[in-house]
């Protein structure tokens, strides 16, 4: 089978995919219970061979197609994911089949993600004769901050409940800022750990015009916002970076009345296991150092998020290969540095060898930097460059079980 031969035939799928992405984005899901997505990919696979596994706490759905080519030495596992929850945020795009669900978006390509794994089994399939192992499709719900992933394996959904992982994972995540058909990953970090800072500073309310007799929290709750970034430059290495942003502070009723408590919410980020853990100590340290010093207390909350994202070097080599392959030798970018954001796609790395890349999604022609991003309420994507995605998947799957990461 050519790389002429797959992209034609992905091609062919082209107009299926836009009608289920755009059916899926008109109706998008938020967190663990995407219902109405989960039987919008079953109805899109119901004619092909594949046993389907679900679990009681998400609407995630596995499904294992079994390959009917002829494997030498140990036959392969290879895991396929896309994930299917949209953001709570408006549209804002002005597009014919925008969101239907007020205060909800599919704002970060989950449903092109989908779109393209459905491609894939589709692909896949027609294949399966000549499949030298299984693969295993994860449509996986409550990406967006609510674990998704971790759900569907604590529910054994990934293994069957046998104990055995795939022997390679990969997905893909849709870019909207970067050039139109572009692959680029690299190995190791790819995103960052991504845990929630709750911070309240408690001192005693008084009259505005009296903080002698009053206990202020605020310019305690202050002074701790601004430590956190010294902190963050003179404790941890540029070259392991560490991010911590306080995004919300709230404090008051009234212009004259100092209140009892400060509270701030934000997010802190680091791209090492060690680094995650010496910057939840650090920074409780410093909050509850600084009230001390003036009299007020701290109190620390932080909420553990996605792990860091770790891609495995012979993978994302791998990958890169597959690509050049299909698409040509200019079409892989080895990112130089990883992105502070953060994936759930994580907890499958964890348990298997694998990467995540991402895939170029601005119009050609077009300058690319000037698109609206991920999380954007403007956010678009050219379609037609989902069919390559669907062939990308195909091609890493397909290579991977006949010849593991060679």
């Amino acid at each position: 089978m050519t790389a002429a031969t797959l992209l034609d035939d992905a091609t062919a799928l082209g107009d299926t995919l836009v009608a289920l992405r755009r059916a899926i984005h008109a109706e998008p899901e938020l967190g663990l219970m995407t219902p109405a997505t989960r039987d919008k990919v079953r109805a899109a696979l119901a004619d092909l061979p594949i046993d389907w596994r679900e679990g009681p706490s998400t609407t995630g759905l596995v499904g294992l197609l079994r390959g009917r080519g002829a494997s030498q030495g140990l036959r392969r596992t290879v895991l396929l994911r896309g994930d299917m929850d949209a953001l709570p945020m408006p549209e804002q795009t002005g597009l014919p089949y925008a969101s239907k669900v007020p205060g909800a978006m599919h704002a970060c390509g989950h449903d092109a993600h989908t779109a393209m794994l459905v491609g894939a089994a589709r692909l896949l399939a027609g294949r399966a004769d000549r499949l030298a192992g299984d693969v295993v499709l994860m449509f996986q719900p409550g990406e967006e901050g609510h674990h998704g992933a971790r759900f569907m394996i604590d529910d054994g959904l990934i293994d069957g409940g046998t104990g055995v992982w795939p022997d390679a994972a990969f997905a893909l995540h849709v870019m909207p800022n970067a050039p139109h058909g572009q692959v680029a990953g690299r190995a190791g970090a790819l995103l960052a750990s991504a845990d929630q800072i709750d911070i309240v500073v408690t001192g005693a309310g008084g009259h505005a015009s009296m903080p002698h007799d009053a206990a202020d929290p605020v310019p305690v709750a202050c002074e701790i916002v601004t430590a956190i970034q010294t902190m963050v430059t003179r404790q941890f290495n540029a070259h392991d970076p560490v991010v911590v942003t306080i995004a919300k502070i709230t404090a008051g009723t009234t212009h004259n009345v100092i209140p009892d408590s400060a509270n701030m919410k934000g997010t802190m980020r680091s791209l090492s296991p060690a680094n995650r853990e010496k910057l939840r100590h650090a920074l409780t340290q410093l909050a509850q150092g600084i009230a001390a010093a003036h009299g007020l207390s701290a109190s620390v909350t932080i909420t553990p998020g996605f792990p860091v994202t770790l891609c495995n070097p012979p993978a994302v080599d791998f990958g890169a290969r597959v690509t050049q392959d299909l698409f040509g030798p200019e079409v892989f970018h080895r990112l130089p540095a990883p992105i502070m954001g953060a994936e759930d796609f994580a907890y499958v790395l964890e348990r298997c060898p694998g990467a995540m890349f991402f895939l170029g999604m601005a119009p050609e022609g077009d300058d690319w930097a000037q698109c609206c991003g991920i999380h954007s309420p403007r956010m678009m994507i050219d379609e037609t460059v989902m069919p390559r995605g669907a062939a990308l998947l195909t091609g890493l799957a397909m290579r991977f079980l006949d010849k593991g990461f060679t």
